[in-house]
């Protein structure tokens, strides 16, 4: 709304006051002289108290202007605005009473009026409030008169959460566009069964829920249902359950978070769930207030930007208010995608990208110099483990050297915090992409104790759902053509979390590491949870298409691939492990092994130019074995495997 709006808003408001106002102090006087309400005698009345009412609008317009009453946005008024305004108009009434007996001794007025003045001038204002407020309230405006409804066209919705998280929905939604008409209420809340939320009935349980949305969807009405906090998950409901629901059309929606709007928080903004998200474990959840402390107002860089986790690294540092964004990636139409995301949703950012390669120190160089970030990301990486194996110069190159050469970017711009995404893959790897990761790590731990002013951090965490190259939109490409569903082995588990609770919990890791300058090195370990079959998972998400496996679809064991391991940790055996705040633990070594130097980077990198694939891969693991002080024998390059995603 433009300037010129709101002075032209804020003087209706003003008028508006004072005109009731101005009727209050006239109609009072007419009742307290008993006059009975006509042409002829409201014109007497303005003519005997047109000065005293003048008087009342303009003493009221002060004290508006005194305690900012005028301020209160009308539309979405509450209880809690009308203290202020009957505070306003007893206050006016009182002085108007010493003013008048300054004047006149109050002989002008009959002394009832002054009784009068306070509730008509409050009944009167209240009552143009209420009208606004019904104008933009809709269910309001409904519950005064149902004809204006329109009931008919609106989606059927069901709400389940929290009751106090219900109501704020509930007010949200009836300010906005009447999309959907709220029917339900789900909810643990104690004590909530067989009330009423809003003229919204509360369900018993989410049975009663499926079994009302059974009945509408029989009366050809297609019901939706919106997850409002996490007291209730769509996993409440069983995958099978969903998945029927899902084939029938029902929408499952969750309120968007302040990061995926924007931090704007101004309107209720509803997204349907992603897939992922339905086969996830309840997100965690953390304190937003020390991510904002971190990126807000800095200039961030991110590498990898355009894949899975950097891209959501970007949207979530957007959302925190960073000052500027820098996007750097090798991969041109995912750098070109993020990078008009990021332009459509935060278009007051200030932002650049950069089609750049880790492995090029000197553009690497250039850009920081350029740039002059706060904060870098380095999530720039190849990962799918057996194309690693075949493979390893390239996973050398990207994974080792270009981690060097951000580093060294990072140190010679004087950049205050570098944060290095690892994975669960560089625990015990008997992988190349593992190793690498691993080797990677030990570039991060040499230079957080080399020269330099640079915080260096490294966050390792495993799977994420429905990430590039990940079992999710493999398995979901696979039923969707009828299956068969492939995976490895019957009993291999992974950790799994979502996109945006990874990103999260790196951004908690790295404001923890930059709230402890002085603390303790080592690489950070977010809290998995508990790891999942890939079986399980095959079969949930082949429920949640609406099908039952081994019957519609089939799952295929095909056998270990190269580099696959059946179990991942998140230590490591040659680390020790300790507690470092929320959802969160620190690992560091048992015995310091040799450090990654420049030296060593060098003589990978020289091997993995070669081209020599069976070199590259004997002297990474030679390397590792080195790092992580343990025997060469117990990391064999030879040893048999396992990914799982």
């Amino acid at each position: 709304m433009s300037k010129l709006s709101l002075l032209l808003l804020r003087g209706l408001k003003i008028g508006a006051r004072a005109a009731i106002r101005f009727a209050a102090v006239v109609g009072g006087y007419m009742i307290a002289s008993g006059h009975a309400f006509s042409i002829v005698t409201t014109l007497n009345a303005l003519q005997d108290a047109a000065l005293y009412a003048g008087l009342f609008a303009v003493l009221g317009f002060a004290l508006d202007n005194l305690f900012r009453t005028d301020k209160a946005l009308w539309r979405y008024v509450s209880i809690v605005d009308v203290g202020p305004i009957i505070r306003t108009s007893v206050l006016s009434t009182l002085i108007f009473l010493a003013l008048t007996f300054l004047l006149d001794r109050g002989e002008a007025l009959p002394r009832s009026t002054l009784l009068f003045v306070p509730v008509l001038d409050v009944g009167m204002t209240l009552a143009l409030v209420l009208v606004r407020r019904m104008i933009h309230d809709k269910e309001a405006l409904v519950a005064i008169a149902p004809f204006l409804s329109g009931a008919s066209r609106r989606t059927p919705l069901i709400v389940l959460g929290h009751m106090g998280r219900a109501d704020t929905f509930l007010r949200e939604l009836a300010r906005g566009e009447q999309t959907y008409q709220p029917i339900g209420i789900v909810t643990r809340t104690p004590g909530a069964a067989t009330r009423q939320l809003r003229g919204v009935r509360v369900l018993d349980s989410v049975e009663v829920a499926a079994d009302l949305m059974d009945d509408m969807l029989g009366h050809g009405l297609t019901p939706a249902m919106i997850f409002v906090d996490d007291q209730l998950q769509p996993s409440d409901f069983g995958a099978e359950r969903l998945g029927q629901l899902r084939l029938q059309g029902v929408k499952l929606l969750k309120v968007s978070s302040l990061v995926e709007v924007g931090g704007s928080g101004e309107e209720t903004a509803l997204r349907e769930f992603a897939l992922e998200e339905l086969l996830a474990r309840p997100p965690v959840q953390l304190d937003d207030a020390p991510l904002r402390a971190l990126v807000s107002g800095r200039r961030v860089l991110v590498t990898g930007a355009g894949g899975s986790i950097g891209s959501e690294v970007c949207r979530q540092v957007a959302g925190l208010g960073c000052a500027h964004l820098a996007l750097l990636d090798n991969a041109e139409f995912s750098l070109f995608s993020i990078d008009q995301e990021i332009g459509h949703r935060w278009p007051e950012l200030s932002r650049a990208e950069y089609l750049h390669d880790v492995r090029n120190a000197a553009l690497l160089t250039s850009c920081f110099a350029a740039e002059k970030p706060d904060i870098v990301f380095h999530a720039a990486a190849l990962k799918h483990v057996p194309m690693m194996e075949r493979h390893p110069c390239e996973s050398v190159l990207t994974n080792v050297v270009g981690t060097w050469n951000v580093a060294e970017a990072a140190n010679a711009a004087g950049v205050q915090h570098m944060v290095f995404i690892s994975t669960d893959k560089a625990v015990d790897p008997p992988n190349v992409m593992g190793a690498t990761k691993r080797l990677a790590e030990g570039v991060i731990r040499a230079q957080q104790t080399g020269a330099g002013n640079t915080r260096f951090s490294v966050v390792r965490f495993g799977n994420v759902l429905g990430s590039a190259g990940s079992v999710v939109p493999t398995f979901r490409a696979q039923i969707e053509r009828g299956g068969p569903v492939t995976l490895t082995h019957a009993e291999i588990e992974r950790y799994f979390m979502t996109i945006p609770e990874a990103v999260q919990l790196v951004l908690h890791a790295t404001a923890h590491s930059a709230q402890q300058p002085d603390g303790p090195l080592g690489v950070f370990v977010l809290d998995m949870g508990k790891p999942v079959k890939i079986i399980d998972l095959a079969r949930q998400l082949i429920g949640l298409y609406g099908k039952v496996a081994d019957k519609d679809i089939a799952i295929q064991i095909t056998g270990l691939r190269p580099g696959e391991k059946l179990f991942e940790e998140l230590v490591d055996s040659s680390e020790v492990s300790e507690a470092a705040g929320p959802s969160l633990m620190r690992v560091t070594d048992r015995i310091a092994g040799a450090r990654m130097t420049e030296a060593t980077v060098r003589a990978l990198e020289q091997a993995a130019r070669s081209g020599d694939n069976a070199a590259a891969r004997a002297l990474v693991f030679d390397v590792l074995a080195k790092v992580r002080a343990v025997e060469t024998g117990s990391v064999s390059p030879a040893q048999e495997p396992v990914i799982g995603a």
